[in-house]
């Protein structure tokens, strides 16, 4: 395997989305894309490191009785097919850097912002609307399946304005959303895999992420400063989302 250094990139980029419940899908796509990876080695990469890294984080979240599931499942119900039929559209390679792009920009911008998170003692939506949160589950998991992210990225920024919940529940709710959309596109991913797949090199970067998101899981990045992280994080992502787009817009 070539660039082994990726292999501390992966493992650093999950211990730190782990630390608050997401599994890195835009970050692992990013650096894919700065080393020029295939494109459909990179999807399948980032959904099974998804996976991999929010498994954990999901266990123990419900040990900790963190999953409201009346809320999240209105959520996941028309995210997981969404997620599927996203993964199944036999996009050309132009067309899915164009998407892959414009979503790397906009993840970049919502882990740029400093979001004002909702605290324990404010009031908080407790009566879901089952329509709202279905075709919010379903627009990010259809995205989600067709760039290869669980869209955690983009759901509990959304979920925390609209004052969804604690941030504890949402980030519940983000890590539970990111591991059944990720299983949902790797299953409509399978039957598009090439012969272009490096399943070893699969294999070494998931080790990575399993070691690191054990890891974040458990321990947080408390040693360090969180928006400098998510920032430094926004900056590799914007650049990869722009470099993307240059090459694949055919409009610079």
């Amino acid at each position: 395997m070539q660039h082994w250094e990726i292999v501390g990139i992966f493992l650093l980029i999950a211990f730190v989305y782990a630390s608050v419940g997401f599994g890195g899908g835009s970050s692992y796509l990013a650096i894919l894309t700065l080393y020029g990876f295939q494109f459909q080695e990179m999807k399948f990469t980032a959904l099974l490191c998804n996976i991999i890294v929010v498994m954990g984080s999901t266990i123990i979240f419900i040990r900790n009785l963190q999953m409201d599931w009346k809320k999240i499942l209105p959520l996941v119900a028309a995210s997981v097919p969404m997620a599927f039929i996203g993964a199944l559209l036999k996009l050309n390679e132009d067309t899915f850097f164009i998407a892959l792009g414009c979503s790397l920009i906009i993840a970049a911008a919502l882990l740029w912002l400093k979001n004002r998170r909702l605290t324990n003692n404010e009031a908080i939506d407790h009566s879901p609307n089952k329509l709202r949160d279905g075709l919010i589950g379903g627009g990010i998991g259809f995205l989600s399946g067709m760039v290869g992210i669980g869209g955690g990225i983009f759901l509990a920024p959304i979920l925390n304005l609209m004052k969804w919940d604690t941030p504890k529940k949402i980030a519940a709710t983000a890590s539970f959303f990111i591991l059944v959309n990720s299983l949902s596109g790797i299953v409509g991913q399978i039957s598009t895999l090439t012969d272009y797949v490096n399943f070893t090199r699969v294999g070494i970067l998931c080790a990575a992420v399993f070691i690191g998101g054990q890891l974040g899981s458990r321990i947080g990045v408390v040693k360090f400063n969180q928006l400098v992280v998510r920032r430094v994080t926004a900056v590799v992502v914007f650049v990869a989302g722009v470099e993307v787009l240059i090459k694949h817009s055919h409009l610079f």
